[in-house]
């Protein structure tokens, strides 16, 4: 089992979580998903999580700082958060996590804290 899967099938774990993604933001590939939001593309949420994390790290590098101080990014729904993580701090630069949550069951720091975990497999 590739450690792609063995991540994903980890984040589908966490309290609330509706689905997950392994993304490439330089080939916009994405290299895994699990799960299957309502109403969600999940393929389509890769691509635009695509642009979010190119403008953010192209925001930061504009105002002077590095990329690796990027922890996550919080996109804020009625009833869903999205919750990117760059994978900038280790040698797989170029990845993201994407991970659509329940806002009535997801205790972020708590998703905070194991997507942490999570990256370490990656």
């Amino acid at each position: 089992m590739s450690a792609i899967t063995i991540a994903l099938r980890r984040a589908m774990r966490l309290d609330g979580a509706l689905g997950v993604m392994v993304v490439d933001y330089v080939s916009r590939m994405t290299l895994g998903t699990l799960g299957t939001p309502d109403g969600l593309d999940l393929g389509k949420a890769a691509s635009g999580g695509t642009d979010v994390v190119r403008a953010k790290l192209s925001a930061l590098d504009l105002v002077g700082y590095a990329p690796t101080r990027l922890e996550d990014i919080l996109i804020t729904l009625d009833t869903e958060y999205h919750l990117i993580r760059p994978l900038n701090r280790r040698r797989h630069e170029g990845l993201f996590l994407y991970v659509v949550l329940d806002r009535d069951r997801t205790d972020l720091p708590s998703v905070r804290k194991e997507l942490r975990q999570i990256e370490q497999l990656l």
